[in-house]
């Protein structure tokens, strides 16, 4: 099958639609956490965490996997399960597709590959501090990494 959300798209449209996406957050050694800044979509330039879109028959764990590969040229060890998060605001991008995003975000740590930007998707990638980094740019993902900075764990609304 081609990529599952385009396929979709091609039945559906615009119409609104929930999409099951699977991010990490990436800390290395120092207790710092990776973050990419943007090189495509409505929010280009702002700062999130790396992943992306499940495709049909694909573990979480394994979407995590391959997003952050593609998107930062790690491979990272997945390990547990920070929280399902989403927002009741849908996403709109450029082209007037509409989703509401549902998260899952897994604690990961590096375990082979160099850093790099495609240049595309992402444009830089940064190890940051917790308690000094910028905001992310989905609020769901925000509240992911705050819970992950307090140690709570699960579904997180």
């Amino acid at each position: 099958m081609e990529n599952y959300a385009s396929w979709l798209r091609s039945h559906v449209g615009h119409a609104p639609i929930f999409l099951n996406a699977a991010s990490g957050i990436i800390i290395n050694k120092a207790r710092e956490v990776l973050l990419q800044r943007r090189g495509r979509d409505e929010k280009k330039n702002a700062w999130s965490l790396p992943g992306g879109i499940m495709e049909i028959g694909e573990m979480p764990q394994d979407t995590v996997r391959r997003e952050v590969q593609e998107e930062t040229g790690l491979d990272v060890d997945v390990g547990k399960l920070v929280g399902v998060c989403t927002s009741p605001e849908l996403v709109e991008y450029p082209n007037g597709d509409k989703c509401q995003m549902v998260t899952q975000v897994f604690e990961c740590h590096p375990s082979e590959g160099n850093i790099r930007a495609d240049g595309d998707e992402t444009l830089e990638l940064k190890y940051f501090s917790l308690d000094d980094r910028p905001t992310l740019f989905r609020a769901h993902l925000e509240r992911a990494i705050q819970n992950y900075e307090a140690g709570r764990f699960g579904i997180s609304d």
